[in-house]
Parts: structure tokens; sequence; C-alpha cells
């Protein structure tokens, strides 16, 4: 029988295997561990969401192909979304995609904006699927990496207007951002502005985390900043706001040769997803300021909560200003190996965390520090933060 010499997987994603989540989601069901690492709620969102489901489903729509662009309901809803919010005008028939997920937002965004050569600056640590999506657009990833400054994790503009060649396509921002649970400023957003019109830069923003944001900070979308409303290219989702993340309802706003460019490559991607599900993310969009601050507030308590537990175990954290992950620093327990840590933590602890040197290019700047999710029931992570104790003794 003849021998294959030639790989057979492609060799841009020769580097990337199973997913880190994947793996330790696997362990802690072998272990029956406490899940503190693929970002996931454990309990479902609005009832009257979920109802706006079963009652599209029960109408029949959306149980056959969708529109390409996404239902009208929806596209409406963003569109009036972003306008509520933050002043930003898009005309949902030109200006607004609907994907499946963030993550084919993302995917889509990148393979269509990217030639093989480019370059695209990325904050590090970052999402795994960011450098995935890079190397199948065949460009390069340029990390300019957030670090830790008196309790939080900041970025070095002087390093990202160095890491910008005439190579560079485009920025790709997360913020508010995961793992790091950073919000950029406001003046932070405006210098990461005033590079991208001075250096002729598309922008790619990934802000799922929107509205997950705690203490006095404030997402500010770079999209409302002078001279990048024409250049940006804005993406978010109903997974994390509504804790209905199995629906895989994402979308894009974007001026229209942006919108154009990104559904050419979704077309050939998932083509449509999620038919009935988008009709009730158009409902969940709509509801009333009480849900936004109640769900802000709920985790804002979780994140104390598991804070406090963590510290109290040992580990430097990190308490995030946004998103529902933190970051804690593995040192004090005299550890240094992140992956190690991370994988003899539950025959520990019974915990199952995120090794955050995963979303680094450079490995070491992120060796020793662990993310954990608290978007759990309160019983959950108490029940966590108690396991964890164990580290202290």
């Amino acid at each position: 029988m003849a021998v294959m010499t030639r790989p057979l997987l492609n060799r841009r994603l020769a580097e990337f295997g199973t997913t880190i989540f994947a793996e330790m989601s696997a362990l802690a069901v072998r272990t029956g561990s406490i899940n503190l690492g693929q970002g996931f709620p454990d309990t479902d969102g609005p009832e009257e969401v979920r109802e706006a489901a079963v009652r599209a489903l029960r109408d029949g729509r959306g149980n056959q192909y969708p529109p390409g662009p996404g239902v009208p309901e929806l596209r409406t809803a963003v569109a009036e979304h972003q306008l509520k919010r933050y002043g930003l005008a898009f005309d949902p028939d030109a200006e607004v995609l609907v994907t499946a997920g963030a993550t084919e937002a993302i995917a889509a965004s990148l393979l269509a904006l990217l030639e093989p050569g480019d370059e695209v600056v990325a904050l590090e640590p970052y999402y795994d699927s960011y450098a995935a999506c890079i190397a199948m657009a065949g460009a390069t990833r340029v990390p300019v990496t957030l670090r830790p400054h008196d309790g939080a994790y900041v970025l070095d503009l002087d390093e990202l207007r160095a890491a910008v060649t005439d190579r560079t396509r485009l920025i790709l921002l997360n913020t508010p951002h995961n793992p790091t649970g950073t919000v950029l400023t406001r003046d932070e957003l405006a210098a990461i502005a005033e590079l991208a019109v001075e250096r002729d830069l598309l922008v790619v923003t990934d802000e799922v985390y929107e509205h997950l944001v705690f203490d006095d900070a404030a997402h500010v979308p770079i999209a409302t900043l002078p001279g990048m409303r024409e250049r940006t290219v804005t993406i978010s989702s109903a997974g994390k706001t509504f804790s209905f993340t199995g629906w895989k309802v994402g979308w894009i706003t974007a001026p229209p040769e942006l919108t154009a460019a990104v559904r050419s490559a979704k077309q050939f991607l998932t083509y449509v997803a999620s038919g009935p599900f988008q009709y009730a993310v158009a409902e969940a969009l709509r509801l009333p300021e009480t849900y936004f601050d109640g769900l802000r507030a709920d985790l804002a308590a979780k994140r104390d909560l598991l804070s406090d537990g963590l510290e109290q175990a040992g580990f430097a954290v990190y308490r995030p200003s946004g998103t529902y992950f933190v970051t804690t620093d593995i040192r004090p327990l005299g550890e240094t190996d992140g992956f190690a840590f991370c994988r003899s933590l539950p025959d520990r602890c019974g915990v199952v965390a995120i090794p955050n040197a995963v979303f680094y290019d450079h490995r070491d700047e992120g060796a020793p520090f662990v993310r954990f999710a608290f978007c759990k029931t309160a019983a959950v992570l108490q029940e966590a933060s108690d396991r964890l104790q164990r580290l202290a003794s």
C-alpha cells in the first residue's frame, strides 16, 4: 500500500490541534469536577426569550432556510440596539449581517478582508479562534501583549504603534477583553482609532461582552470615534448577553462595502443558521433595561464571590472590569506552569480551569496565569471556592 508523505492537515492549521476547551471539558466530565473552564452558563436565559423561540418554531418561522443576511426582524433589532445604545445608525438591509455566532462573524470577516501576506495586529492573550482564522486566511498575526499592572491588564500604546508595518491590513480588537477582563478606555480606543486612520487600517472588533461590564467601566464601541465607522466591522452576539450560547446567533454591523465583503465569505461557510432563534433574539434585544441592569449586578456579585474565594485559596487575582472570566496568577501558590497546574487541579480540588498560555504566541508571557469562569450559579461558585481552599493548606 502506498504511504502518504504529505500531511493530511492543511499546513496553515498544523499548529492547531484539539482546543484547550475540549480537552479541559472532557477532563471535567472524566473526573466529575466543577467546570469553570469553558465559558457557558449553567442556567438558561430569560424564559420569555426561550418561549419566543418555541413560538417561532410552532408558527413555522425559520424552520426553513432564513434569508442569507438574516431575518429582517433581527437585523432591524440589531440596528435599533446600536442606535439606542451608542448613537450608531445602521441600515438593517445593507449594514447588518446575521452570522452563526460571533465565531463565524470573526472567521467570515478575516477570510473576506485578508490576503496572504497581510499582517493582523491582535491583542495578546487572544481568543483562540482569532489565530486559526488569521492562519486560514494566509495572513500573519502580530501580537501586542496586554500585561498586568496595578491589578489589571493594560495596553502599551507605544508597542501597538510599533507593531504596525507597511504590511498591516487590520487591527483585531476585543473589548471587553477575554480572558483578562480588561475594558479598553475611551482614551485607549481614541489612540487606536488615530493610528487606524493615520495608517489607513481596517478594524475588526469583537464586542460580545458589551453588556457585561462592572463598577465604573463603560463599553465604548470604537466605531463611535472619529473616522472609524467607515473602516470598522463590529461583531457581537446573543450568547453571552442572554445566556443561550447553544443558539449560535451573532451579527456584524459595518458600512455597506464591508458588510458585502463579509457576506461574500459568510455565504460559503454556514450559508444560514439558527432560523427560529433569530426571531427570539430580535425580541431579546428589546428587553427592558431592568434585564441588562440585573445581568450586570448578578455577574458582578458572582465575580466577587469567586474572586474572594480564589484570593483566600492563595491566588493573586486580577478582578475583571468586564466579561465573565477572572484571570489569576498561580505563582503565589509556588506554581509556574499553568498547563500542568490546570491538568492536575481536577484531581487535587475537583475544579477545572483554563491555562492562559494557550491564548499567547509568547507562551512564557502567559505561563503563570489561569482563567476561571464565573457564569455559574452562586451555589456552584461557592462549592468551587470551598474546594479550592485545599490549595491554601
